[in-house]
C-alpha cells in the first residue's frame, strides 16, 4: 500500500481525498486544500451535476472509463474521497507514480 497526504493507493485501486470547487471558470487541479487535492470544475452544484461532472473528469485525467471511478464519500460536501480502478495515466500536477 502506498499512501500521501491526499491520497492512497491499495492493489489497484486509488483513492484521493479532494476539495471540489464547482461553478469554476474553467478545470484544473488547483493545488492543495489543508490535507485535500483542491480541484476547480466548471459544473454547477445542482441536482448531483457537479458530481457527474467530478467522475467523468477524473476518468478522463486517470485514462479511465467513468464506470471504474465513485464517489465514496461527500456526495452533497465540497470535501469527496473518489475511487479509481486500476488508473492507466496520472496527472502530472499529483506527483503519483
Amino acid at each position: 500500500m502506498r499512501t500521501g497526504y491526499q491520497w492512497q493507493e491499495s492493489g489497484n485501486v486509488l483513492i484521493l481525498s479532494l476539495h471540489v470547487q464547482p461553478k469554476a471558470s474553467k478545470d484544473e487541479w488547483a493545488g492543495l486544500h489543508g490535507e485535500r487535492l483542491k480541484l476547480r470544475i466548471k459544473a454547477p452544484p445542482i441536482d448531483g451535476k457537479a458530481n457527474q461532472y467530478l467522475l467523468k473528469f477524473i476518468a478522463g485525467e486517470f485514462g479511465v472509463k467513468q464506470s471504474a471511478c465513485s464517489l465514496l464519500t461527500g456526495e452533497s460536501g465540497r470535501d469527496k474521497r473518489v475511487a479509481i480502478k486500476e488508473p492507466l495515466e496520472f496527472p502530472a500536477c499529483l506527483n503519483i507514480q
